[in-house]
């Protein structure tokens, strides 16, 4: 069995919590609770359960199931006389038919002289079949559970409704501390499957980090051959997962999901992707990109500078989830009539063009993990510019806010091919944007797979140095 990779700052903040658990137990209120959000299949509840069996400290684990309440509190009991709880056998004997009652009654088999977990699992399931769940909840944790010795963690996948149950205008507001879960970072990917740092991004681009995926990669194993065994298996996590998840998230019959898919296929601007999904209209359109913003599954971005613009584009936040709705999606035909070859040689056909453009969130985000370094200053907002017709378009763009900026801090240009560095024509290329952009001298910046081969640079990177802001983080935070 593969170990455990990763997490290590999520286990940390876990362990510390339980801490303060164990150092109030005496006290009036010893209970502490944590609100842990994060996509479906991040490895949420793995993370959960290696954080209870390093501990070794009683717990019970709930998952809802998104059922009636009956049937969800009914699912309760049995997670409790399965739990490792030292009084479980109390809750069974009582029955409880009501989930006021339920909770209550957890309270009451809780230990009182040392602490105990308790893991309630898709918490926006409850929140939405559930009259009331929230302020049930409330008093429950106000009255019996914040008196006891335990650690209440609040698990959901749903990142908006996790959002609201901490909200002002909510019952549980300000009573447990927000955790996120993310992917897998490309430095636990690279170690975890003994990659190269370039591969490690390669990887992170096609898994977006999701560790069931990850677990499927074979150790040292490069991106073709991977593919090549995931296509070969129709239940592959790479093909199934991203299906499971738009399930759960967007029914059939939404237009969100023709939207996703239109923004999946490459398009970026409104009224592109309104034509891509159909032609759907300007209304129709607008509501599909507010709920796909709202959970997160798109990101809409504006370009960085100085100067208003309305030149909104649209992308899809997951990587694994743009990888899958570009080559895998619409050919999921072929693949199940086990002509996986197919799709794979259109993958290896598109590869380096998409790559190009899908590795840019990911350098913007390890270059905001990275700075300040002796070359340039931290940057509070990292982004990149546009215009309507792409005459000036420039990767990265290091500025103290956005979307309007007050400085530019740094401009910079992203070129992610094998075997082609960043020469002379691509400064000049940048050169020449700069001077569109702005008349200040910004100090520019290239990001290369395969390095920088020209002067009138202030500062150039490569996937070893991108690489190492994931794990200087892990690094900063440990101690």
């Amino acid at each position: 069995m593969r170990r455990f990779i990763g997490r290590n700052h999520e286990l940390r903040v876990l362990r510390d919590a339980l801490h303060a658990v164990q150092d109030a137990v005496g006290s009036a209120k010893p209970g502490r609770c944590v609100l842990m959000r994060g996509r479906r299949r991040v490895g949420k509840s793995s993370l959960v359960e290696e954080f209870l069996r390093r501990s070794g400290t009683p717990n019970l684990f709930f998952t809802a199931a998104g059922g009636p309440a009956e049937d969800e509190l009914s699912e309760l009991v049995d997670a409790v006389a399965t739990s490792t709880l030292p009084d479980r056998g109390l809750f069974s004997e009582e029955t409880p038919g009501q989930w006021n009652a339920a909770l209550r009654l957890l309270a009451d088999i809780l230990p009182d002289d040392s602490p105990s977990v308790v893991v309630i699992d898709e918490v926006p399931y409850l929140m939405d079949g559930i009259d009331a769940f929230e302020g049930m909840l409330q008093r429950a944790w106000d009255r019996q559970l914040s008196r006891k010795p335990v650690l209440l963690l609040l698990v959901g996948s749903d990142l908006s409704m996790m959002e609201a149950l901490n909200s002002y205008d909510r019952p549980f507001h300000q009573r447990g501390r927000e955790m996120v879960v993310g992917p897998l970072n490309p430095a636990d990917i690279g170690e975890m499957l003994g990659l190269s740092p370039a591969a490690a991004f390669d990887a992170a681009l096609i898994t977006g980090g999701l560790p069931l995926i990850c677990a499927e990669w074979e150790a040292g194993a490069d991106v073709w051959t991977f593919l090549r065994d995931s296509l070969d298996n129709p239940i592959s996590a790479l093909l199934v997962s991203a299906e499971r998840s738009l399930a759960a998230e967007f029914p059939p019959q939404a237009m969100s999901r023709e939207v996703l898919r239109a923004i999946g296929s490459g398009e970026r601007t409104f009224t592109n992707i309104a034509r891509a999904a159909g032609g759907i209209s300007h209304s129709t359109l607008t509501r599909a990109t507010d709920v796909l913003t709202g959970k997160r599954a798109v990101a809409a971005e504006l370009p960085l500078s100085q100067r208003p613009s309305k030149e909104r584009r649209y992308r899809v936040a997951d990587p694994y989830l743009r990888f899958w709705l570009a080559f895998l999606d619409p050919h999921m035909a072929e693949i199940e009539r086990l002509r996986g070859d197919l799709t794979l040689r259109r993958i290896k056909q598109q590869w380096t063009s998409w790559r190009g453009r899908a590795i840019e969130p990911l350098v913007r985000e390890s270059l905001a993990r990275l700075l300040p370094d002796e070359y340039l200053p931290a940057a509070p907002a990292i982004g990149g510019y546009w215009t309507r017709g792409n005459e000036v378009e420039i990767d990265l763009v290091g500025a103290d806010r956005q979307p309007v900026a007050k400085q530019l801090l740094f401009l910079g240009s992203v070129k992610w091919l094998e075997n082609s560095a960043f020469d002379s024509h691509d400064l000049a290329t940048l050169q020449k944007h700069r001077a569109a952009l702005t008349d200040e001298p910004v100090p520019l910046v290239a990001v290369s797979r395969s390095g920088a081969g020209c002067p009138g640079l202030q500062a150039a990177y490569g996937p070893e140095e991108l690489l190492s802001a994931w794990h200087r983080r892990d690094e900063s935070r440990t101690g």
